[in-house]
């Protein structure tokens, strides 16, 4: 009997993977986080299985879910939205499991931020505006932040940030990150990502607040960054004419000059 911790992906039934597609169809119980998980999803359950919509349960329910399925010798599909490796509170699911000698494995998903940069249509990391994307958020309920993990510490950098679980926290997010980015730095608010009502909003660091309606309070990512306009940056060298790469040798002393896969 194994646990297998499933991504499920933004919202879209088809962004599952197809290895996550194959367990849920092989487990005879599933746990599923029915706020944010899609029902289609469930679609791919096999006939007879027991469903469960953990959104109402506390952690003992959803380990005394988990442990009646072991103790019947039954496989689970556990099912979270996004991917599995932030903010999906996997880790302290595993820590119970792990401490009950209940096996489990990981598949991961498509991310949150990665689904609202496909629906934004833009690359995060353009060569000489951004190399680097910081996934963070701001203080919750739920959570607190390290002391060093802040949005002016993080705008130092001049990456792009992938501000999660923080929309209803925009004022502050705007004050935090203008000294660094600028008035004029574009934000972009995606709401639902893949989601048959996804939304975008996009703006600047002095008008997304204005630009935003009452109406996004939850549910949505906040892009920011010089990246996010999709101009003034460089090429890369991976496609240049003259860079000299082991696939495209550029003349018979390149290094990679007689280089294939087979005689790596």
């Amino acid at each position: 009997m194994t646990v297998h911790f499933i991504g499920a992906g933004p919202g879209a039934p088809d962004l599952l993977t197809l290895r996550g597609r194959d367990i849920i169809a092989s487990c005879p119980v599933c746990l599923y986080a029915g706020s944010l998980v899609p029902e289609a999803i469930l679609d791919h359950c096999p006939k007879g299985a027991r469903i469960v919509n953990t959104a109402p349960l506390d952690l003992d329910q959803i380990v005394a879910e988990i442990q009646a399925a072991h103790a019947a010798g039954q496989d689970v599909a556990r099912l979270h939205s996004g991917d599995l490796s932030v903010w999906s509170a996997m880790g302290e699911q595993m820590r119970r499991l792990r401490a009950l000698g209940i096996p489990v494995s990981v598949t991961p998903g498509v991310p949150a931020f990665a689904a609202a940069a496909a629906a934004l249509g833009t690359e995060l990391t353009l060569p000489g505006l951004a190399q680097s994307v910081v996934l963070t958020r701001t203080p919750g309920r739920a959570s607190s932040m390290p002391e060093g993990e802040t949005l002016t510490n993080f705008a130092a950098t001049g990456a792009t940030l992938a501000i999660h679980l923080s929309v209803q926290n925009l004022t502050r997010v705007v004050a935090d990150l203008t000294p660094s980015y600028g008035a004029d730095c574009p934000v972009a608010v995606v709401y639902r990502a893949s989601w048959p009502d996804e939304q975008i909003v996009r703006g600047t660091l002095a008008d997304i607040e204005d630009r935003l309606g009452e109406d996004i309070k939850r549910t949505a990512l906040i892009l920011v960054g010089p990246a996010l306009a999709g101009e003034g940056f460089d090429e890369s060298c991976l496609y240049a004419v003259d860079y000299d790469r082991r696939y495209r040798p550029q003349s018979s002393d390149s290094p990679w000059s007689g280089w294939t896969p087979e005689g790596q």
